[in-house]
């Protein structure tokens, strides 16, 4: 009997030491991400997140402690966190986001190994250093080491476009091999490493002669962007570097001050995206990035390209049309579109936008008597439209009751008068909100005979220098170019 019972609790505690080491191996495989902001933010919660591509997915949450550390002789108060990450979790790129708004978020690199790190919160990615973790700490110092090495490159070109001296020409191409062996030494050491895939694609390529000219310089930038930069990487794609990279490209390597030239250059830049983009995943992706930036920006004609040009030829179980009528309802009001048609009731007669006949342009104006700053503008507005007799006035006031507007428009005589009422909230309006866009008052827009929107003038001031503009006598073409006779 007594041997029957010892083998059971001998087969027990084999099991029990068995369950003890699976226990401890699972532990074991468990990562921890900790982090330390000096000073504490103002918020108490930190959340995790994987980024991919222009997507980021939720990981987990926590909050933040507050606690007292004595640094260089002084306490002084700082917030920490920490994260425990199971074994099966991807590599990749992560994202610590503290605040709503700003520039409040860090990323890093995760490849099975615990991360610590600590930072300031008001400027993350300058602050940040990485006390555990081989992959972000050799990726940070090639970053830093990178940035020394280039300015002094960049500003030996910009003193050599300046005055092409002979001592600037001779100085660069040991700039530029200082560079080059820094990509050398950082691609060598991160061998096997996540950050390497990063390290690849940030190399610049530089010619090791200054070039003379600035648009030889910005067109050799512009031309040699994506060199290094591999599209079909996975560990590229599971971060927001391609993104980043694209997004740098057309929004701000393709820019220009004059309006008609910016648009050839966001229609050429994105062309030039897309021809590099071969996954479906990722251009679809791309694509949805750049239509939601263009919209924001109220560019239909960019919006319409990206649509037309790219979205619609994408294999149609890649399309989201719910997507694309989202986002084409929020250029509904964009310049060069005709302005979405609205009708009222005027001396006992229906009105329509689409159907007024009496100007050669429009002024379409989005105002109430319950906005101080648009009952001291309208007036002031009011004068000085009595000079432009072209342009015929729309004026959509948004009120909670109406018997301020009756008495103020009173003095607005020969405007057609329009009022959205909503005794609860004036802004709960759709045609002003999601058609238009308008979200403050007075917002202006300036039509043409056709009723297409011509323009969106900010201000007073700048309503003047439009209508002045547009109305304008046209000088006689050809008494301009003939020349008098002798």
């Amino acid at each position: 009997m007594r041997l029957k019972n010892s083998k059971k609790e001998y087969i027990l505690m084999k099991k029990i030491l068995l369950l003890l080491v699976l226990i401890t191996s699972i532990a074991q495989a468990q990562y921890s991400v900790k982090g330390t902001m000096l000073p504490p933010n103002n918020t108490d919660w930190v959340i995790l997140y994987k980024v991919e591509g222009a997507k980021q997915k939720f990981i987990a949450n926590t909050n933040t402690k507050i606690e007292t550390l004595t640094i260089e002789g002084k306490e002084q108060q700082v917030g920490t966190f920490e994260f425990t990450l199971p074994a099966e979790t991807k590599t990749g790129s992560y994202r610590l986001t503290y605040r709503q708004d700003g520039s409040g978020f860090l990323d890093f690199l995760f490849n099975k190994e615990n991360v610590e790190l600590s930072f300031h919160p008001d400027y993350p990615e300058q602050s940040v250093v990485f006390m555990e973790s081989k992959e972000n700490q050799v990726f940070n110092e090639f970053l830093q080491a990178t940035q020394i090495t280039q300015k002094t490159v960049d500003s030996l070109q910009v003193v050599y476009l300046r005055d092409a001296s002979e001592s600037v020409a001779k100085q660069f191409p040991e700039a530029v091999k200082k560079l080059q062996d820094v990509y050398t030494i950082y691609d060598d050491r991160s061998k096997g490493l996540l950050a390497n895939h990063f390290i690849k694609a940030l190399k610049r390529d530089v010619d090791s002669k200054p070039v003379a000219s600035p648009q030889e310089y910005f067109s050799s930038i512009v031309d040699n962007y994506f060199n290094n930069i591999d599209f079909s990487s996975k560990e590229l794609y599971n971060s927001s570097f391609l993104i980043d990279r694209v997004s740098d490209y057309i929004f701000y390597l393709n820019y220009s001050a004059e309006p008609e030239l910016q648009q050839k250059l966001f229609k050429e830049s994105i062309g030039n995206v897309m021809s590099k983009i071969t996954d479906v995943k990722l251009k679809k992706e791309t694509l949805e990035y750049l239509v939601t930036q263009f919209a924001k920006q109220q560019n239909g004609e960019t919006v319409d390209v990206l649509f037309n040009d790219y979205y619609s030829k994408l294999p149609a179980s890649f399309q989201d049309n719910a997507f694309k009528a989202k986002k084409l309802a929020l250029v509904q009001a964009a310049i060069g579109r005709i302005a979405p048609d609205f009708s009222w009731k005027e001396e006992g007669k229906t009105k329509r936008l689409s159907t007024l006949k009496g100007g050669k342009n429009y002024l379409l104006i989005f105002w109430s008597t319950s906005c101080s700053h648009c009952v001291k503008e309208v007036p002031e507005l009011y004068k000085f439209m009595q000079t432009q007799k072209d342009t015929e006035v729309v004026a959509y006031a948004l009120e909670k009751e109406d018997f301020e507007w009756n008495e103020f428009t009173k003095q607005l005589y020969g405007w057609h008068h329009v009022i959205g009422l909503n005794p609860k909230d004036k802004w709960d309006n759709k045609l002003v909100t999601e058609t238009y866009q308008v979200h403050a008052t007075p917002s202006y827009f300036v039509l043409d005979a056709n009723k297409k929107i011509i323009s969106k003038p900010y201000d007073l001031k700048e309503i003047k220098k439009v209508i002045s503009a547009i109305n304008a006598p046209k000088k006689d073409a050809k008494k301009a170019t003939t020349p008098e006779k002798k």
